[in-house]
């Protein structure tokens, strides 16, 4: 009985306010090494489903592969970086600058969504790494979890921030 309790209070904590933004299931990751960011969309827009979820990729992200989800169509805006990236043994110079589904996530659920990366060593450790997402519902509504917090803000100063990742020393 007593597991069932934490378990009930555990899952209370997850869904409360702080969980009402995109968030990102694994909010640190070390530079030079693949992450799978995993972002969390725990509702759509008033009692409207969910029917894009947009995902900005930043600079110094490279490798972008994004998880196929039954149900939903991936589509993938490509380009040129601004600069050359070392990955692995080799160096990119363009890729994949923003991923979008497109499908139905109804109000009353929650869901994930999925890409791989590559964090380069160009990235600064100790430093926050953001990744703007908009979330577009049904009816023309849209959540836009964009806000990046200013010098001496956190994301809990933002009506709708961006999901952030802490980057880490590589390892």
């Amino acid at each position: 009985m007593r597991h069932i309790l934490l378990a009930l209070a555990a899952f209370a904590g997850f869904t409360g306010g702080a969980q009402a933004h995109v968030t990102l299931a694994q909010s640190e990751a070390p530079v030079g090494t693949s992450y799978r960011a995993t972002f969390r969309v725990p509702h759509g827009c008033g009692d409207s489903p969910t029917l894009k979820v947009r995902v900005r990729i930043p600079d110094g992200v490279v490798g972008v592969k994004p998880m196929p989800k039954a149900g939903w169509q991936i589509d993938l805006v490509k380009g040129s970086y601004d600069k050359s990236y070392a990955m692995y043994h080799s160096n990119v110079t363009e890729g994949v600058k923003e991923v979008s589904w497109t499908g139905n996530l109804p109000n009353d659920y929650y869901e994930e969504f999925v890409i791989s990366v590559y964090l380069t060593d160009d990235l600064a450790p100790g430093r926050m790494l953001y990744f703007p997402v908009v979330q577009e519902c049904e009816g023309g509504g849209a959540h836009r979890w964009i806000e990046i917090p200013t010098s001496g803000k956190s994301a809990a100063d933002y009506k709708e921030p961006a999901p952030g990742l802490k980057l880490l020393p590589k390892q």
